[in-house]
């Protein structure tokens, strides 16, 4: 049993602490709070990278992940499209278009969230399948009548288990909280159709910013070197149709910078 009383009172004065650069002393309590809840709801891992106080995971914890996005839900589309100016599953569409390619028979729309990709999607796919880790997404996306299917799971896993096979695969704000991809882009070519799309986003490590693959930047979240997410997309047989700069959202009124991706799966799965 976690001792909640304890884990929030550990978790608000790091919280503190950090926002007052006070890291090392904030670093001290994160990591009790991991050895109070090694599930990390509190995204811990993730926050003493940040600090460069601690390693690089691989990914943010589910349990983080879930727990983030289910208390947003109600709020979420406010938040990150209002506030902070999200609009990458406009770009994604106009981007699909501008290729020519504007008409699906299955689509799967991983991290779904509360349906914003499947209502860019709707209407160039037959049918339109998507996941989410926090069940509250998952609630609102379902009142808005625009998937024929919806699942609450990770979407790794999800990839790796799935037996259905689907023409064309998105992940719109999902590899920010993923650090090593190989796993998400083994998935994605094992899932789609041969010849089957990949559209995805990621949030960018500037140049000369990081020598590393991946980074978790001063927001909590994954940023991806291009040359990293080329290679393994090339290594897991995709073919890159598009990959561009943009600016993902804003952050203190600083746009975030990332990529958009389009790639065709060039090996028969």
């Amino acid at each position: 049993m976690i001792d909640e009383v304890k884990l929030a009172r550990a978790y608000n004065r790091a919280l503190k602490l950090e926002k007052s650069g006070k890291h090392q002393a904030a670093a001290a309590l994160y990591r009790e709070c991991l050895a109070l809840d090694p599930q990390d709801h509190g995204g811990a891992a993730v926050r003493l990278a940040a600090m460069n106080e601690g390693p690089t995971p691989t990914k943010a914890s589910d349990a983080y992940v879930a727990t983030l996005f289910h208390q947003q839900a109600e709020m979420f589309e406010a938040i990150l499209v209002d506030q902070l100016g999200y609009d990458v599953p406009e770009l994604l569409g106009e981007r699909l278009a501008g290729l020519g390619l504007d008409r699906f028979g299955r689509v799967l729309d991983l991290g779904c969230g509360t349906g914003l990709s499947g209502e860019v999607l709707r209407e160039r796919a037959e049918h339109l399948t998507g996941v989410d880790l926090a069940e509250g997404m998952i609630e609102v996306a379902h009142e808005k009548e625009i998937y024929d299917q919806l699942y609450v799971g990770e979407v790794v896993n999800f990839l790796e288990q799935a037996d259905e096979r689907w023409d064309l695969v998105v992940a719109t704000d999902v590899l920010p909280y993923l650090g090593d991809l190989d796993g998400f882009f083994a998935g994605a070519a094992r899932c789609l159709t041969s010849h089957g799309l990949l559209g995805v986003s990621s949030e960018r490590i500037e140049a000369d910013a990081s020598q590393a693959p991946f980074i978790v930047g001063p927001h909590q979240r994954f940023a991806h070197q291009e040359r990293y997410l080329r290679d393994h997309l090339t290594s897991h047989g995709f073919d890159v149709l598009s990959l561009e700069e943009i600016t993902v959202r804003h952050e203190m009124g600083e746009p975030v910078p990332g990529h958009l991706v389009i790639a065709r799966r060039s090996v028969v799965a």
